[in-house]
């Protein structure tokens, strides 16, 4: 990263700064620096709905900082078809809508998902360990750029990083 102060004991960036690996995604720390964890500022556009998925081995936390998004980190009660925003989990709880200062932590295995329902695009810090995630999203906006982004390409590449995908990634109407 260029665009930070990379000190003996750490990385400091000032507000903006990191290598964006997606028009709406810029890494903080990756495995450039950690060998634990990424950390990446998101930013999610209206409508946008990431697709409720599991990962084998990666464990995630969501911190939202501005705007809403309907969140989703529980197995659903039922088996996980159709729409995840009408899912609940075996104890009731369903989807939860979340401003700024909501959190969400995901254990691996655990089915999540995230979805802006608002009209105005929402930010939060997104952290995964192990780290590389950022590879993943680089070989996804290539894949993007390139025009050959097929629904069975964008699964196979997900699936080669971990990324067990339940419904669709989509944009919907807001």
């Amino acid at each position: 990263m260029t665009d930070g102060l990379l000190a003996a004991d750490g990385l400091l960036l000032p507000p903006g700064a990191g290598e964006k690996v997606q028009p709406t995604m810029t890494l903080k720390v990756g495995a450039g620096h950690s060998d634990a964890w990424s950390a990446f500022e998101a930013e999610v556009p209206p409508g946008f709905d990431v697709g409720a998925h599991w990962h084998g081995h990666a464990e995630e936390i969501f911190y939202i900082v501005d705007g809403e998004l309907d969140l989703l980190a529980f197995h659903p009660e039922a088996e996980a078809v159709g729409d995840w925003l009408t899912w609940q989990a075996a104890d009731g709880t369903p989807v939860y809508r979340g401003g700024p200062g909501s959190f969400m932590y995901v254990p691996a295995g655990c089915p999540h998902a995230f979805h802006n329902p608002g009209t105005t695009t929402a930010r939060m810090l997104f952290m995964v360990t192990p780290t590389g995630h950022e590879k993943y999203l680089a070989e996804l906006s290539d894949l993007l750029l390139s025009g050959s982004a097929t629904t069975e390409a964008i699964s196979e590449l997900r699936l080669k990083h971990d990324i067990h995908q339940l419904t669709a990634l989509q944009n919907r109407p807001t």
